[in-house]
């Protein structure tokens, strides 16, 4: 019963890791950033270099509660009734919008959390380029202003080309669109249509689809401002949610 379950709610790369958790994860080289970026590449979640150097550059341990198994594959709460991802999920979404997130391009954040993949998405487009996170629990978005000024990617907050603001992500941040990506980061009931208008025609927009049953979708507008969207795998997140909602446990 309890593999069973396992198996209906975590994507496919999830369950990769859970086999192999006793095998791999605990061990010693994963108390470093390092070695979490080589295990994630040599089970093929990580399949570029950019995305590899990203994720080195960025480390995660930054990012988490004082006390927190850091480097350990499994999301991890950080208060307000918000989770960090897995290193796993942030990987697969760095790969799912890397061609997005070139030097110059706008890049959106929705439920930035802790601002970990909103650094890595700051370094792949550069201070040419934009990249906003949206997140509506103000102390957040303070702990992770905090958290990238202890980055690479600090000159970017400082220089404005990086920006975290509260708000409500599901109304996407208008003010620098069009997005050559967007993230979001906890489940929608459905794909909110300001996150599909305010994409760029040629951009991508990843985000959790579902509620009991979640699936990360892949949407594409393509050039003639049609849409595409197709399911990568299966997924487990917290509700993309009102702020008021989550504080009381959904």
């Amino acid at each position: 019963m309890q593999v069973t379950k396992w198996i209906n709610v975590l994507s496919l790369s999830s369950i990769l890791f859970y086999v192999c958790i006793q095998q791999v994860w605990s061990g010693s080289s994963l108390n470093k950033n390092k070695g979490l970026v080589d295990h994630l590449q040599s089970f093929g979640i990580i399949q570029s270099k950019k995305v590899a150097e990203v994720m080195e550059t960025v480390d995660r341990g930054l990012f988490v509660p004082d006390g927190s198994p850091a480097y350990l594959d499994s999301p991890m709460q950080i208060g307000f009734k918000a989770t960090i991802s897995a290193p796993h999920m942030h990987a697969t979404c760095l790969q799912l919008l890397e061609d997005n997130l070139q030097p110059g391009m706008h890049a959106l954040d929705v439920g930035s959390g802790t601002g970990y993949l909103t650094a890595c998405f700051a370094l792949m487009v550069g201070s040419h380029g934009r990249t906003i996170g949206v997140e509506h629990i103000p102390e957040l978005v303070s702990t992770s202003i905090k958290n990238i000024e202890k980055t690479a990617a600090a000159p970017l907050l400082k220089d404005g080309s990086l920006a975290l603001h509260v708000g409500d992500g599901r109304k996407g941040w208008p003010e620098y669109a069009p997005y050559d990506a967007i993230h979001v980061g906890a489940a929608a009931p459905e794909i909110p249509q300001p996150l599909i208008d305010q994409l760029k025609p040629g951009g991508r927009l990843v985000i959790p689809v579902g509620t009991i049953s979640q699936d990360l979708k892949v949407v594409d507008k393509n050039l003639d401002g049609s849409v595409t969207i197709r399911s990568e795998t299966s997924v487990r997140y917290v509700p993309l949610t009102d702020r008021e909602t989550q504080l009381r446990g959904y």
